[in-house]
C-alpha cells in the first residue's frame, strides 16, 4: 500500500475527488488530491500532530494542518490527510538556502518549545528511531566494516548540545518556499532532542548529499558537535537499512560521503 495511490473510498472519506497525483520527494508515499495531501497513516503521530499544531502559533513559518474525514476521524483505511501547502524546494547550491532552511527550523522550534514529550516516541521502532538512539547512547550498534572507522571518529566528539524538546529532525528537503510567503515546514519528523541536533542534520545532509562547501557549519552557525551527531545518525540509519536487507545501497559510496563530511568539520 505504501507505494499505491489512495483508493476512491479514502478520497470520498476526506471529501475530495480523484485522481490523486503522487508527490515527488520523500519516500514516494504522498499523494495530492483536491487540496489535500494523503499518505499511509501513522495514527499516533498524526493524532499527536493534530493536537500539537492546534496549540502552536506559526510565526515565521507555515505548517500543513491535519484534516479529519467527513466522519470526524483522523484516518480512513490506513490513510491520513493534511492541507496542501504552496511551495517549492529551493536551490540547494546556494549557502543562503541553508541559512533560510535553518531559520525556518529555528522559528518552528521556538514555536513548539512549550510542547511536552509525546508518549508514542517510546514505542517507535523503525530504522530512524533505532539509529537516533545509537547517537545518544541509548542503544548499541555493530557497524559494517566500511563504516567502523568514521563511526569511531564521530563517537569521539559527541559533546552535549543542550536541553531536549520536540524538534523536526528531517528539515533538509521538508522546507518549501513560495514568493511573498513564510517558508512552509512539512512532513514533521518529531524527536525529543536538542534543537542543535536538528540543525546538525540539515548541515550533515548538505555536506553529504548537496555538495555544500566544508565551511558551511561555520557560515550558518551550527556547532561541529551537532553536525558530528547528525552524521552519526545518518550513518547509523544507512547501517540499519543494510542490516535489514534493503537493496540499492552503495555502501562504499556512502562511507566515502560520511568520511568526507567528517573531515570537512575537522573530525
Amino acid at each position: 500500500m505504501r507505494h499505491q495511490q489512495p483508493p476512491s473510498a479514502v478520497l470520498r472519506a476526506f471529501g475530495v475527488g480523484g485522481p490523486a497525483r503522487r508527490l515527488a520527494g520523500g519516500q514516494g508515499t504522498s499523494w495530492v488530491a483536491g487540496g489535500l495531501v494523503l499518505k499511509p497513516d501513522d495514527l499516533p503521530l498524526h493524532e499527536w500532530l493534530a493536537g500539537a499544531l492546534a496549540d502552536v502559533t506559526a510565526d515565521g513559518f507555515r505548517v500543513a494542518a491535519p484534516v479529519r474525514t467527513r466522519d470526524g476521524a483522523w484516518a480512513h483505511e490506513g490513510w491520513s490527510a493534511t492541507r496542501w501547502i504552496a511551495g517549492e524546494e529551493p536551490d540547494y547550491s546556494a549557502i543562503s538556502t541553508w541559512r533560510e532552511i535553518l531559520a525556518a527550523g529555528r522559528a518552528f522550534h521556538r514555536a513548539v518549545a512549550h510542547l511536552g514529550r509525546p508518549g508514542f516516541l517510546d514505542a517507535r521502532d523503525d530504522g530512524w528511531a533505532r539509529a537516533d538512539r545509537v547517537v545518544w547512547g541509548e542503544r548499541d550498534m555493530r557497524f559494517l566494516p566500511e563504516f567502523e572507522a568514521v563511526a569511531r571518529r564521530l563517537y569521539a566528539v559527541r559533546e552535549p548540545l543542550g536541553s531536549s524538546q520536540i524538534v523536526h529532525a528531517d528539515l533538509t528537503r521538508n522546507v518549501l518556499f513560495a514568493p511573498g510567503l513564510p517558508p512552509a515546514v512539512i512532513d514533521i519528523s518529531p524527536y525529543w532532542r536538542p534543537p542543535a541536533y536538528a540543525e546538525g542534520v540539515v548541515v550533515a545532509d548538505a555536506l553529504c548529499w548537496h555538495g555544500a562547501p566544508p565551511h558551511l557549519p561555520e557560515a550558518v552557525g551550527v556547532p561541529v558537535a551537532a553536525v558530528a551527531r547528525a552524521l552519526l545518525f545518518r550513518l547509523a540509519t544507512t547501517n540499519e537499512r543494510v542490516a535489514s536487507g534493503a537493496g540499492g545501497v552503495d555502501v562504499w559510496d556512502e562511507a566515502r560521503r560520511y568520511a568526507r563530511a567528517a573531515t570537512a568539520i575537522g573530525v
